[in-house]
């Protein structure tokens, strides 16, 4: 190779740059590896990397406008799906197939969990090392082509999770090659990017390249960022609004909406502030304060960073504003958290809500989805907070069923590496720490442990499960017919009563959602308005009464209703 300008190497690959070549670099005469910004690794983490041409890629999507036929993924229904158990081939083809699914459940966007190549056949991806690859055993870069095509042509639009904030520990060859880590900051997971050093420049083109690939070869229509709170302070803000200005640019390039959905820890309304207007320009948030609240008000656990919200205004101020930690005291913190939303002005579709996620399933320690701790009636409850709700919601895979199987943390470490003994040991230590008997937690490197994470596919069409996924479906018909239900107005949300009372109402509009968290019948005041409203939906009809000034509940049931418009 020829040494270039501020520290780069080039060489001339012989041949057709279409043809198939596998190349790997020698540094200084040592071991061949594979490529920083390689497209395929078919032998694996270590071996070889593969030349991928993007103008070879057969795409049949050349009039997709975007999700929601251009309108752009706020408020559009998500569904996070993780390949691997998916389906039980755990393939990005064997997806596909289930696209269907997802189409009738009332699906706007596919989100899937990191697909960049990672250690071993099966994990959660996490820990990818390959930032521009494909996960081989997912079907490789062609596979990825494949399942954008296809949702697409069923009007699906599709997000990938993608990781910035560090690179998994096995595999990682990126320092061999330059700075590309610093030990001025540190993540939970080892090293950081080096993005504000010596070569810093180039880092930062290796994370902005790569964003812009997903988007621009791969028709994906939206990134969710892991973690940007773990980015380094400082550089960290300056990339995402350099990444969102670019991708703004690519967006019009490509002539249809591009997103990008930050996960963040800060609770700062900054994260989806306008870079002109000092914000960091991302579209939309996860936002954990709704999950944490909900959970809390439904099963009643307060550990960890759930004893806040066990604060009796904790639910209605997530309803209705996003964040509960808005600069008050975090226990869990030991200092105040956050800053207060404008509900006025923002928007309340950029931030993502949900009941369940892969992190709040996947990081308890069985791995026991909502369904294993509450009543049907309860879950029900949650679905329709969310889903009727103000923000952008997102299904988790299997959720809209009420699976029956677990999803747990599993990882497929070479058990030669030190990381294999070291995962199953870190989670042992941590779910002991908590009570759990160390015989009763699942070992990530157990093939099983994966093995029964996968969906059962033969449960959506028998009870209980039907009658839980007809409910989905009916709650995700009624968000997209009501126009009360696609305004984003946080300041438009009125939510009454709360856990202690037993039973919560939230307006939005002409419509009303009622819950009881008892496990009684409950009587709720109803507003005046609400005197002969039309009941649109409910769990247990049976149950329901005629409404007038109030309205009976069963235990854990939930009804909504449309009131009379005003005159």
């Amino acid at each position: 190779m020829d040494r270039q300008a501020e520290g780069w190497w080039a060489v001339q690959a012989p041949g057709d740059p279409r043809a198939q070549l596998d190349y790997a670099f020698r540094i200084d005469g040592g071991p061949p590896l594979p490529d920083p910004r390689s497209a395929w690794q078919p032998e694996g983490i270590h071996g070889f990397s593969r030349r991928v041409d993007p103008a070879g890629f057969a795409w049949t999507d050349g009039g997709w406008p975007g999700p929601r036929r251009g309108g752009g993924v706020l408020g559009a229904l998500h569904y996070e799906l993780h390949v691997g158990t998916f389906t039980g081939p755990g393939t990005l083809d064997a997806a596909a197939a289930r696209l269907g699914h997802l189409v009738d459940l009332g699906v706007e966007v596919v989100s899937l969990m990191p697909v960049a190549a990672f250690p071993g056949r099966w994990g959660w991806g996490y820990d990818g090392v390959h930032a521009y690859a494909v996960h081989h055993a997912y079907g490789g870069p062609h596979a990825l082509v494949r399942f954008v095509d296809a949702a697409h042509r069923l009007g699906l639009g599709v997000g990938l999770d993608v990781v910035y904030n560090h690179v998994g520990p096995v595999g990682n060859y990126l320092g061999e090659f330059g700075p590309y880590f610093c030990d001025r900051h540190t993540t939970a997971w080892g090293p950081a990017l080096n993005l504000d050093g010596s070569h810093g420049a180039q880092v930062r083109r290796w994370v902005l390249d790569n964003a812009a690939r997903w988007f621009r070869d791969f028709h994906v229509d939206e990134l969710r960022l892991d973690a940007v709170h773990a980015l380094p302070p400082g550089t960290g803000g300056s990339l995402l609004a350099r990444l969102a200005d670019e991708t703004a640019a690519l967006g019009t390039a490509l002539g249809r909406p591009l997103a990008l959905v930050a996960e963040s820890d800060l609770n700062d309304p900054a994260t989806v502030r306008p870079v002109a207007q000092g914000g960091l320009g991302m579209t939309a948030q996860w936002a954990d304060d709704v999950h944490h609240a909900i959970h809390v008000a439904l099963t009643g656990e307060t550990e960890g960073y759930y004893a806040d919200f066990a604060d009796p205004q904790a639910l209605a101020t997530a309803l209705g504003g996003v964040f509960f930690h808005d600069g008050r005291h975090s226990s869990f913190r030991g200092r105040p958290w956050g800053g207060r939303l404008d509900r006025a002005s923002v928007d309340g579709r950029r931030f993502v809500v949900f009941l369940q996620s892969h992190d709040q399933v996947g990081n308890r320690a069985l791995g026991d989805r909502i369904s294993a701790t509450v009543t049907p009636g309860q879950q029900a409850a949650g679905a329709a907070l969310y889903l009727l709700g103000v923000g952008t919601p997102m299904v988790f895979m299997g959720e809209e069923w009420a699976a029956g199987t677990p999803w747990r943390f599993f990882t497929d470490f070479d058990p030669a590496e030190p990381a294999a003994a070291a995962v199953s040991a870190g989670r042992r230590a941590e779910f002991c720490r908590h009570g759990w008997p160390e015989e009763q937690i699942p070992d990530p490197q157990d093939p099983r442990t994966r093995q029964v994470s996968v969906l059962d596919w033969s449960e959506p069409a028998r009870q209980p499960h039907a009658r839980m996924l007809r409910w989905y479906r009916d709650l995700v018909r009624l968000r997209r017919d009501e126009p009360d239900l696609r305004d984003g107005r946080l300041d438009r949300v009125q939510v009454t009563g709360g856990v202690e009372a037993g039973w919560l109402t939230v307006r939005r509009g002409r419509i009303l959602v009622a819950l009881t968290f008892a496990a009684d019948p409950r009587p709720l005041p109803l507003p005046p308005e609400a005197d002969g409203a039309e009941v649109v939906l409910a769990w247990d009809d049976r149950r329901v009464a005629e409404v007038t000034d109030s309205l009976t509940l069963g235990g854990h049931d939930v009804a909504v209703l449309r009131l009379a418009p005003t005159r």
